[in-house]
């Protein structure tokens, strides 16, 4: 049944007047609200009104009304973002002003410089070499001490500059040839030089092949970057081939797949998009992951 208007009348029961409200034949009382909730109500509309009046609050053509204070909390949030751009600026001037060798030596500067350091990581260098700097393959793990550009922290911060195999005019120069797609070596070669260089860290694979033939390739054609002994070549970028550490895997596959393809991993110079202090302080906290030089 819809509900009906009707004359306010008193209900017998309770001795309260109703609305003039019938809903299905039940009137409604006209019970007032308590005061407590109207009071309530009262002073939030008061301060309300008062709160118009002293922030801002009423959107207009081009802006908003300024408020009474003439509050802003971007400005207050961008004067919080000066006052620690400023203090950050005058720790890394600080930074800039004295060698990575003497700023690695001084406790403060070098905890400024760890803080800096892990979030650039974070922000420019974990998508390749990990969140925890533990590489994958093709990206170096920085946490060992195998540094194909060597590992000092003028090393370090020099490979961070100008980067690897870029195309910023000082970058690490040093290619791997793709001996088997350039035709310099054959299939059988390809393989007996790969036996030779797993041997070295006591992995051959292939015990029908002479381990003296594969180095006799290795002389000719391999040493001049890797070194006689295999211990690899800094200036070059060229790896050590006698350790554990294999940046493109150590299964024959892989190992062949680098001799024949040849492997030229390109790191980015981060000169013109990282100012010096940031470079400065990711060199410091790469090298206190671990690697030495």
């Amino acid at each position: 049944m819809a509900p009906q208007a009707d004359i306010p009348t008193v209900d017998a029961v309770t001795g309260t007047e109703t609305t003039g409200h019938e809903w299905d034949g039940v009137r409604e009382l006209n019970n007032p609200l308590p005061r407590w909730w109207l009071w309530g109500l009262y002073a939030t509309i008061v301060w309300s009104i008062g709160y118009w009046l002293v922030y801002p609050a009423w959107p207009l053509v081009s802006g908003y009304t300024s408020g009474l204070f003439g509050y802003s909390q971007r400005a207050a949030v961008m004067a919080e973002v000066d006052a620690a751009k400023a203090g950050r600026t005058a720790r890394m001037g600080g930074l800039a002003d004295v060698s990575i060798e003497e700023a690695r030596a001084n406790p403060e500067l070098f905890r400024f410089a760890l803080a800096n350091g892990k979030a650039a990581f974070g922000d420019n260098c974990a998508s390749c070499h990990g969140v925890g700097a533990t590489g994958r393959t093709g990206y170096p793990n920085l946490q060992d001490d195998e540094w194909l550009w060597g590992g000092s922290l003028a090393d370090i911060e020099q490979t961070i500059r100008f980067g690897a195999r870029g195309t910023h005019a000082d970058t690490r120069a040093g290619e791997m040839i793709a001996f088997g797609r350039d035709g310099i070596l054959n299939r059988a070669e390809i393989e007996g030089v790969s036996n030779y260089v797993l041997s070295l860290s006591g992995r051959a694979f292939n015990p029908k092949l002479k381990i003296e033939d594969g180095g006799k390739i290795f002389a000719q054609n391999c040493a001049s970057c890797h070194g006689d002994a295999a211990k690899g070549n800094r200036d070059l970028g060229a790896p050590d081939l006698t350790d554990a550490i294999w940046l493109y895997g150590s299964s024959p596959e892989q190992v062949m797949a680098s001799v024949r393809n040849g492997r030229k991993g390109v790191m980015p110079a981060w000169e013109g998009r990282l100012d010096p202090t940031t470079i400065r302080s990711l060199a410091i906290y790469v090298h206190s992951l671990g690697g030495g030089t």
